[in-house]
C-alpha cells in the first residue's frame, strides 16, 4: 500500500518535516492550519496531529484528487475497494486493446503493455463512477497515480521521459493506505491569492514555486490521467496545450508573493524558500530573493529566519553548493525586531 510520501516530487519537505514542525510548534499557536500551496500534502499531514482544523490547497488537479483521497471525510467500502484491486491487478495486459495511454506513452514514459494496463485501468474507473462514492473514485484514481508515479520512464518529473532502448514492464496496481483521523479537512484547487481573500487561519503555510518550472507542465502526464479529457498531445514531451500556469514561475513572482502575503488573514506565516537564486540553470534560478521575501515579510509583522543545510533536487544541469532551506516565520501584527 502507498502512504502519502511515496511520490516523486519536485520540492517536497518530507524529508524537512521533523525541522518544519518543531518551528512551528515553538513560534506558532492555534487551532487552524492553512497550507497554501500544499503539494505532496505531506506538512498538512503531519500538521494533522497539531491542529483540529486543516485548509489544504493546491492548483493541480491530481493532488486535489490525492487530498480528497487520503483527507475527506467521505465514505468508503474497504472490501468494494479490495474487489477493485484484485479486478485490476488480475489484468492480462495481451488481453487489451490498445488505447489512448499506450498510443501517447507507450514506448516512451511506460513500457506499452504498462501503458495498455494505465488505460484500461483508467478508463474502467471513470465508467464505474455511477456505482462508487466520491471517495472511493478518488481513491481508485489516487491509487493509479501512486502506481504511474512508481515505475514511470522518468528521472522523478515528467519534463521528458528516459531515452532508453526499450522500457520494461513494472507496472503493479495498488491502493494508498487511508490514515483515519478525526481532524476536520477543508480542501481547494484554487488560485491562492484568490482563495487567501476568502479563509481565515492561525498559521498560514506558504511554499510556493520560486522557479521557472510550471509543476502543470512538470506534472502533465499524471495532470492528463486525471482529467481524462484524452487531448491530443504535442511535442518530444507529448505535453497538452498549456494550461493552469503559475505567475510565481514567472517575472510576477515578487508582485504575486506581496499581494499573498499581504491578504493572508492569519496570525502567523511561516514560509519557506531555498536559496537557489544564482543558480547556473535559468530553470532553477529563484524569481524571488531572499531579500525581497524578507522584505515583504516585515512590512506583515515580526519575522524570524531559520536557516538548515539541505541537498538539492537535481536532474543533472544544475550543480548548487551550499544549499540552504530557509524558514521564514512571522507574527502578524507585531513589529519587534529579532
Amino acid at each position: 500500500m502507498f502512504q502519502l510520501n511515496n511520490r516523486r516530487y519536485t520540492g517536497s519537505k518530507y524529508k524537512l518535516l521533523d525541522w518544519i514542525e518543531e518551528l512551528i510548534l515553538t513560534y506558532c499557536r492555534g487551532n487552524v492550519f492553512f497550507d497554501v500551496f500544499a503539494g505532496t500534502g505531506v506538512v498538512s499531514d503531519r500538521m494533522k496531529n497539531h491542529f483540529s482544523h486543516i485548509i489544504i490547497n493546491d492548483f493541480l488537479y491530481s493532488n486535489e484528487v490525492i487530498y480528497n483521497a487520503f483527507f475527506s471525510s467521505g465514505k468508503f467500502d474497504a472490501i468494494k475497494l479490495n474487489g477493485y484491486l484484485k479486478k485490476y491487478q488480475a489484468i492480462d495486459s495481451n488481453h487489451i486493446d490498445e488505447n489512448y495511454v499506450s498510443e501517447y506513452y507507450g514506448g516512451k514514459y511506460f513500457s506499452n503493455n504498462d501503458a495498455r494496463l494505465i488505460g484500461w485501468i483508467r478508463e474502467d474507473i471513470e465508467l464505474n463512477k455511477q456505482f462508487l462514492t466520491v471517495r472511493e473514485h478518488n481513491i481508485l484514481l489516487a491509487s493509479l497515480l501512486y502506481s504511474m508515479d512508481k515505475i514511470a520512464n522518468t528521472v522523478g518529473h515528467y519534463d521528458a521521459y528516459r531515452k532508453t532502448p526499450e522500457v520494461e514492464d513494472r507496472f503493479y496496481y495498488d491502493l494508498i493506505n487511508i490514515d483515519y483521523s478525526n481532524t476536520n479537512f477543508d480542501i481547494y484547487r484554487q488560485d491562492a491569492n484568490e482563495l487567501v481573500r476568502k479563509v481565515k487561519a492561525d498559521v498560514a503555510f506558504v511554499d510556493p514555486p520560486y522557479n521557472s518550472r510550471q509543476y502543470s507542465r512538470f506534472y502533465h502526464v499524471l495532470e492528463n490521467i486525471t482529467k481524462w479529457e484524452k487531448p491530443e498531445l504535442e511535442g518530444v514531451a507529448l505535453k497538452p496545450k498549456a494550461e493552469n500556469m503559475s505567475d510565481y514561475c514567472k517575472n510576477s513572482a515578487p508582485a504575486a508573493f506581496a499581494d499573498l502575503i499581504a491578504n493572508i488573514d492569519a496570525k502567523y506565516i511561516v514560509v519557506t524558500y531555498n536559496n537557489t537564486y544564482n543558480s547556473k540553470s535559468t530553470s532553477s534560478k529563484n524569481k524571488i530573493t531572499l531579500e525581497e521575501i524578507e522584505s515583504i515579510l516585515k512590512k506583515k509583522g515580526s519575522t524570524r529566519i531559520e536557516a538548515k543545510e539541505h541537498p538539492y533536487f537535481n536532474a543533472g544541469k544544475t550543480n548548487l553548493e551550499n544549499h540552504k532551506e530557509y524558514v521564514f516565520i512571522t507574527e502578524v501584527g507585531v513589529h519587534n525586531e529579532y
